[in-house]
Order: structure tokens, then sequence, then C-alpha cells
């Protein structure tokens, strides 16, 4: 039996059968070994991959810097797991759960072996059947995985995956929510909602933001964060605009009193003649009847009898 022998197996049978993409390196980044489920998570067939860079095949722009994390953490012998945005063989990116380890003999790093699976299928179970817009951060910030339900309560499309959510804050909440996840990052578990500002289709608008540090779970390995419009938010704000148009309309009604009332006593009308004349002459300037009432009581505008 050969060193790559298992029992009646072969290492190479062994790898060939697992339902996670496996995928073996040398230190330079060139796959050596790329097993059947690498080919249908990434779209590249085993001979088109091997003797090829890795980050060439599945690493997008935006997770290179990330990547070097990586490898420098292998370097000094620790394995690294987490969410990582990767990139299919079409170039479409999407958030995988992957976990690399070094091999290494006599202490030195000779090579690379990285299980990864689509982060979103493990969660699907999960998240997607909440009403809420769900995303998974890395501690950075960075999305590695978003809900369906981002589209459809914020108009967020797939492509904010691999990216950071600072953005699609509003410049005002982002220091509060910087220091929320250091909050969150150093203590697992569920914290308590925050309100922020994020932006939609519509504009700016007010959130609940709960925030769930599962960075230690297998399956998620990174912040959970439920978003939910804010019911309370937009209540209060509808009630105020509602007092500021009762506002508005009690002010014009006062200042249309006081031009009639200016009018009759000028011209010795009845207060229904004089409101005809101002609305007469609204019309005919194509003015607002408030703008015509504010010029006669500010002596600005002198009606014609």
């Amino acid at each position: 039996m050969s060193d790559d022998d298992v029992g009646s197996f072969t290492a190479e049978e062994i790898l060939g059968s697992q339902a996670q993409a496996v995928i073996a390196t040398d230190v330079d980044g060139a796959v050596v070994y790329w097993n059947h489920a690498a080919e249908e998570l990434y779209g590249w067939s085993a001979e088109e991959a091997v003797g090829r860079k890795v980050e060439e095949l599945t690493v997008p722009e935006v997770s290179r810097a990330a990547a070097g994390e990586i490898m420098d953490a292998l370097r000094d012998g620790t394995t690294w797991s987490g969410g990582f945005p990767v990139r299919r063989k079409d170039g479409t990116v999407f958030p995988a759960l992957v976990t690399d380890a070094g091999i290494y003999r006599e202490g030195t790093l000779v090579g690379i072996v990285g299980v990864s699976t689509n982060l979103g299928s493990a969660l699907r179970p999960l998240l997607e059947r909440s009403t809420d817009a769900a995303l998974v951060l890395r501690s950075d910030a960075v999305v590695t995985y978003a809900s369906p339900a981002v589209r459809q309560l914020f108009g967020w499309e797939d492509s904010i995956v691999g990216t950071s959510i600072v953005p699609l804050l509003h410049p005002d909440e982002r220091p509060a929510l910087a220091q929320f996840m250091d909050e969150v990052v150093a203590q697992p578990g569920a914290h308590p909602a925050l309100e922020i500002r994020v932006l939609s289709e519509a504009g700016w608008v007010w959130a609940e933001a709960a925030l769930t540090n599962m960075l230690d779970d297998p399956d998620v390995r990174g912040v959970v964060c439920n978003l939910r419009r804010s019911l309370r938010r937009e209540a209060h704000e509808t009630a105020e605009l509602r007092v500021e148009q009762l506002n508005t309309a009690l002010q014009s009604r006062v200042i249309i009193e006081q031009a009639k009332g200016f009018l009759a006593a000028r011209y010795d009308l009845e207060p229904d003649q004089a409101f005809q004349r101002l609305r007469s002459y609204s019309r005919n300037h194509h003015l607002v009847i408030r703008e015509v009432a504010r010029r006669v009581v500010t002596r600005e505008l002198d009606l014609p009898q």
C-alpha cells in the first residue's frame, strides 16, 4: 500500500468524494489539487485549474487584502476559517465559508489545503425565510452574505457581497455603528438593536439593526445583522410631517384672513368678495393664494379694483 492509501482507498478518492470544494496549492498559490466539488462550485475544471494561481481563479479584487492576511496566518501556523467573498469562472461573486490550513514538513509551510462551501447554501434554512433583511458581516464590516429580503426592503443588489456596508449608512450613523461593531465582535451572542439610517431606493430610511456575534459558529463565521424598517421612527416622522403640514395650513389661513380684512376695509368689500379678488388674482398670475395674501398684507401688492 502506498503512502497515499488510507485503508483500501487512496487519499485522492477520499478527497474527491467530498461534497465540499477541496483545493490544495503550493506556498506560491499554484493549484496542485482540485476536486470535483471545486469544479461544481467555481466552474473551473481540474484540468483548467491545476498549475494556475488560485487567486486568479477564485479571489475577487475585493478579497485580495484578506487573502494576504490569511497567508500570513498560515505561515505563522494558524488555521484560518471564516466567511469570504469568492468568484466563479463566469465572474459572479458569492459568499463562501472557507477553512484554510497549512501543510507543514519539519515545521516548514510547504502547501495549503482549503475547504469551501457556498455560505448562502449553509445559511439559507436559517436566514432566507426571515422577513428581515439578513446580512453576514466580517469583523471589518465587509458583507459576506445577503439574503433576498435586502432587495425587497431596501433595493440593495447582490453586488453588495464583498463590499463594506459603511457606504450604505448615513454619515451621521457611521461612528455609532463602528463602536457598536467593536462591542459586538468582543462579545459573542445577541446584542440590543440599534436604530440607524440606511440608504434605500427611496433615499435615507430608518432601520433597526440587530447584530449577533456568530464568529465562532462553524456554519456562519461572521456577525449576523438583521435589518428591518423602523416602524417607530417612521410613525414619528409621519406625525412630525403631519404637524408641519397643519402648521403650514394654519399659517396660510391666518395670512389669507388678514388679507381679506385689509381688502374689505380698504375697498368696502364683503369678506367673500375680498376672498374672490385674492383668488382671481392668484389664478390669473399663476401664484398660490397664500403668496398673493402675503404680498397684500406687506403692501407689496395693491390689487386693482
